[in-house]
């Protein structure tokens, strides 16, 4: 019999996309550079959490108001 797959607890986003991007070696080893230097155990989390965080912060500021910004001044 095969395992069983423990149900998702509630509230815990399952993340079942992937997106793969390469790395010139230059990029790359200034990567593992500065998770050594940073100690960072998961490259995974930290790439995730880093791109979210620029996309997150753009989308914000990209958000339509009811002024212009120097409207608002």
């Amino acid at each position: 019999m095969g395992k069983e797959r423990k149900s998702p607890k509630k509230g815990v986003m399952l993340r079942d996309n992937h997106i793969n991007f390469s790395l010139n070696e230059d990029e790359y080893k200034a990567l593992m550079k500065y998770c050594a230097r940073y100690n960072i155990r998961s490259r995974s989390k930290f790439l995730r959490e880093t791109v979210m965080k620029v996309v997150i912060n753009r989308m914000t500021e990209d958000y339509p108001t009811l002024f212009h910004e120097n409207e608002m001044r």
